[in-house]
């Protein structure tokens, strides 16, 4: 048992540059085929991860992997609708299989089919957030946390959003998914810390992706939302995937239960910049 006076394994004769090495990790990310889930795969291979490619569409991901492949790197594909559970145990049965474990889990993929005010959601549509959002991450940590432990830790990431954060008269319910999502990763924090299985969230705001294009594609709405961030821009993929890296790294080790906010500051602006 430690008395507490001992230093880290994972520091014993490491040099700085080794803070963000990932060399001899296998990562899952889900939703990578596109986004912020492409540009965490692809910021993890370049830190040396192995890693797996994980969308609807196989196509797409394909196209993913290739690219990791031509710039040196490790990935597979394996196609995963994350609201099916026998496709999920399928992605975490397919990547042991190919590399025989899993120490990071990036839980990015994620739907927002409405629009609205939440007195005015049919149920489809709040079955389909709560689901895709929530309901497939815990079933996904549940399935990867048994084989963590037995590696002697690993670092399981969710990808929330400011909309956890702040109230929103047409995001409501979209925002009590990923609410749902930082409660989730501080209690896998509390319950598997033990263990050392760190769980953390990283909520971004506006990024520039297919998922937020009509928010940052028409002019008008761009110029008006950027007005509320104290850089006065909308974030990039890639600055969410290099949040990710630190937070898979050592770097990253002291880190869990934490709500990592990529906003640009958004959340703390008062206007007057």
């Amino acid at each position: 048992m430690s008395t507490g006076h001992e230093k880290s394994s994972d520091f014993e004769g490491y040099i700085m540059s080794d803070l963000f090495d990932l060399t001899g990790k296998v990562a899952i990310v889900t939703g990578s085929s596109l986004g912020i889930g492409r540009a965490t795969a692809e910021a993890m291979a370049a830190h040396g991860a192995k890693v797996v490619i994980s969308s609807r569409k196989e196509d797409k991901c394909e196209t993913v992997a290739e690219g990791i492949k031509a710039n040196g790197g490790d990935a597979i594909v394996v196609p995963c609708h994350c609201s099916h559970k026998e496709q999920l145990q399928n992605l975490v049965d397919k990547t042991i299989n190919e590399w025989g474990k899993i120490d990071i889990l990036v839980c990015n993929a994620a739907v927002n089919p409405f629009y609205g005010s939440l007195s005015e959601i049919p149920d489809d549509a709040y079955d389909k957030i709560m689901n895709t959002n929530v309901k497939s991450n815990v079933w996904l940590t549940n399935m990867v946390i048994p084989q963590m432990i037995k590696l002697g830790g690993g670092s399981i990431i969710i990808v929330s959003s400011v909309a956890a954060l702040i109230g929103s008269a047409k995001l409501g319910t979209y925002g009590l998914s990923k609410a749902a999502d930082v409660a989730l990763a501080r209690n896998l924090a509390v319950e598997w810390g033990r263990n050392n299985i760190r769980a953390n969230c990283i909520n971004p705001a506006i990024i520039r992706t297919n998922f937020a294009r009509a928010l940052w594609e028409n002019p008008e709405i761009y110029d008006r939302a950027v007005k509320n961030y104290a850089l006065h821009r909308i974030g990039e993929p890639e600055e969410v995937g290099g949040v990710a890296v630190m937070l898979a790294a050592k770097a990253g080790n002291f880190i869990t239960g934490q709500t990592i906010v990529v906003d640009g500051g958004l959340t703390i602006y008062g206007g007057d910049g």
